[in-house]
């Protein structure tokens, strides 16, 4: 069996050259299946390849008419990919443009400190109902978002929160993104997911949070003004009623950053609220 191997490759003159090739051809391959793994798109790339597939079988068996149907549809097949997937392309051109190096350059000690205030902030929301969303960027730019809220650029506090949520102010509508370890604006109105798979007990809050973690690598926090459970959407995905402390390790998780170790934080935290 490796002899036949070892003679197709030599009558075939493969090199090194060709099996990097071939490697790096499927590790695109992979990666692109992995971006669209659990979305609408994989339905719709699915459908794609059997159209291919239908178009190469009608021109080995002379099927001439539905083989004709077929080559003048592929022509704008082309076209279709591109106003079909457009979310998912930005997304994979964002993905190959990030740098995996940025996280080792994150004022850890700075960057805990805020995630404790935010998820001590999110927590009393909570407690009160409050709806709430809170987005936090990570390699992709949310400038686009940033400049059609109100512009803030305060540093990250406690008592900042809860006061741009209090139902009272006029900036309690739309989401807080913070950049950069700072609260870059308010009232930044997001777009909303299609994903028709969705709970319809999902409101525009939860919708808004997926739609933002469609198109950017974004972390989207949501309190329920219903009902005042804390979620998280990343990557086109909410996970739901989540505890403070277990907020605070997803946090961690996406933003690869080590957990803390002080196992009474969440209890020195509540005396102190």
């Amino acid at each position: 069996m490796v002899e036949k191997v070892a003679q197709f490759f030599i009558a075939n003159n493969f090199s090194w050259v060709d099996v990097i090739d071939i490697i790096l051809v499927s590790f695109i391959i992979y990666q692109l299946f992995l971006l669209i793994r659990g979305t609408r798109a994989m339905q719709m790339a699915l459908g794609i390849i059997f159209i291919i597939l239908v178009y190469y079988l009608s021109e080995q068996v002379a099927f001439r008419t539905v083989h004709w149907l077929f080559r003048n549809f592929l022509t704008y097949l082309v076209i279709a990919i591109i106003v079909l997937f457009q979310s998912e392309i930005r997304r994979a051109l964002a993905s190959f443009g990030r740098n995996p190096f940025i996280r080792f350059f994150y004022p850890l000690k700075e960057f805990r400190d805020i995630v404790d205030v935010i998820v001590l902030a999110i927590t009393t929301l909570s407690s009160k109902s409050i709806g709430s969303i809170i987005v936090m960027e990570k390699e992709t730019g949310l400038k686009n978002y940033i400049e059609a809220g109100i512009t803030i650029d305060a540093q990250v506090s406690y008592d900042l929160i809860l006061s741009i949520f209090n139902p009272s102010s006029p900036l309690h509508d739309g989401a807080v993104i913070i950049k950069e370890n700072r609260i870059a604006a308010a009232s930044c109105f997001l777009p909303l997911t299609l994903n028709p798979l969705l709970s319809h007990q999902l409101g525009s809050r939860h919708r808004a949070a997926i739609g933002i973690t469609e198109e950017t690598d974004a972390v989207a926090i949501v309190v329920s003004e219903e009902t005042g459970s804390i979620s998280y959407a990343y990557r086109g995905e909410i996970k739901r009623d989540l505890s403070p402390a277990k907020l605070t390790k997803e946090i961690y998780r996406l933003f690869e950053i080590e957990e803390r170790t002080e196992a009474k934080f969440w209890g020195n935290k509540s005396k102190k609220m």
